[in-house]
């Protein structure tokens, strides 16, 4: 009997747990999934990523520990001219044929100050996996004209895109690199609470 009892009120802290979560999902026509990187030392290229998608879980409607999820379409970058498109989307960068996404998966959201978080996980492109750390500021949360319950969030960081294998390296006759190493992430994206 003590058995089953102890079962039962694991099922209900479980059922309460899972009850208190609150599922969000990515407003895809107010979000851009962003990148910048140097070129030629003196100025610098921008660019997104037009597909995407994933899942943000949060314990009730704080943000503080949310589970995110996300990945993005290497297929659908642009950075506006379709010659260095197809160059990303090769083996010197991406390699879109044989990895055609590129994933991120949080290990932990913790507010570091007002409407300010440090956001770390794992990133994965190509088949490189590195922990990356992100700085996120929230920019509110309000009630939209049809009653949905929507946040607004930009996040920012910093990677090597060695790290990750995407090695094309060609130097200019003065030094310095074509292509930057550091890829600038720039994400400002609107989430819809699911209900």
């Amino acid at each position: 009997m003590k058995n089953i009892k102890s079962i039962f009120l694991i099922l209900l802290l479980v059922s309460t747990v899972i009850a208190a979560q609150t599922k969000w999902k990515f407003d895809k026509a107010h979000t851009t999934i962003g990148f910048s990187v140097t070129h030629l030392v003196i100025t610098e290229v921008e660019g997104k990523f037009k597909k995407f998608g994933g899942k943000i879980i949060t314990p009730g409607d704080d943000f503080e520990n949310a589970q995110v999820e996300f990945w993005a379409d290497v297929n659908s970058i642009s950075t506006e001219n379709k010659k260095r498109d197809k160059h990303l989307k090769s083996d010197d960068f991406f390699n879109a044929e044989k990895f055609p996404k590129l994933t991120f998966k949080s290990k932990s959201f913790k507010k570091v100050g007002e409407k300010k978080y440090k956001l770390v996980g794992d990133l994965t492109i190509r088949d490189k996996t590195k922990e990356v750390e992100l700085d996120v500021t929230h920019n509110g949360t309000i009630k939209d004209p049809l009653g949905n319950t929507r946040a607004g969030f930009k996040i920012e960081g910093e990677i090597n895109r060695f790290d990750f294998g995407l090695k094309w390296n060609k130097l200019m006759e003065l030094g310095g690199a074509v292509v930057g190493k550091t890829v600038r992430i720039k994400i400002n994206t609107e989430l819809k609470k699911v209900e």
